[in-house]
């Protein structure tokens, strides 16, 4: 009789359910307070069965946040799909929503990230996962900069820019509001306001050239 391979649902479901225990715990102890053996409780399993899932509290916390920035309407899925939009929507308008995207998932993120410079261990061990895995904060910074190079062969964005700065520039800001407001507790007041400054500021510097006009054929070029 052919053996059929088995369901991953009953895995698949177990892992989610510690995922979610994990933000929680987290959440309302932090990350330093956040033991696997807490995390294991939380989610109704024994600590061996979340071992079985997570090799260890970095791949916990690593999976956490990929969850995060990988949830619809996150940042690296505005990503993905901002090519699709382009030509449709100004630049603005696509600048604007990924900055909104950025500061929620940033500030998402935030507290599992500065808690773990708390504890050198996990901060090393996460480090050497991410690049394991080929992922982390730069790829976000990479994506905007190739989608702002290809704006620029399609001749909606100045060919002077720096794709690479501006990206820097705005994901940047975005970082540095969330963390304001994860450290002060303003939460989202100001935020659109934030993100229309910040997004005109940049503005400038990517709108195409203006086209010289060219003189009539035979008409001298005056000079001072």
């Amino acid at each position: 009789m052919p053996q059929h391979p088995r369901s991953d649902r009953g895995g698949a479901a177990t892992r989610t359910r510690i995922l979610e225990a994990a933000e929680r715990v987290v959440r309302e102890r932090g990350l330093a307070r956040a033991t696997t053996k807490e995390i294991a409780r939380a989610a109704g399993c024994s600590e061996a069965a979340l071992y079985k899932h997570y090799k260890d509290k970095a791949d916990l916390v690593i999976a956490m946040i990929m969850t995060i920035v990988s949830r619809p309407g996150a940042l690296c899925r505005h990503l993905v799909e901002l090519p699709a939009h382009a030509g449709a929507q100004s630049l603005e308008e696509m600048l604007s929503a990924l900055a909104a995207c950025a500061i929620g998932d940033y500030a998402q993120a935030m507290a599992m990230c500065n808690a773990m410079f708390a504890e050198p261990d996990l901060l090393e061990q996460y480090r050497r996962r991410l690049a394991e895995l080929g992922v982390g904060p730069r790829i976000p910074l990479r994506e905007l900069a190739d989608f702002l190079r290809g704006e620029q062969a399609a001749g909606r964005v100045n060919r002077n820019a720096d794709p690479d700065a501006v990206s820097a520039l705005l994901l940047g800001a975005c970082f540095y509001r969330a963390f304001l407001d994860s450290l002060l507790g303003e939460g989202a007041d100001g935020v659109p306001e934030f993100i229309h400054t910040t997004v005109s500021s940049l503005l400038p510097m990517l709108a195409p050239a203006a086209p010289s006009s060219a003189l009539p054929a035979g008409q001298p070029c005056a000079t001072a």
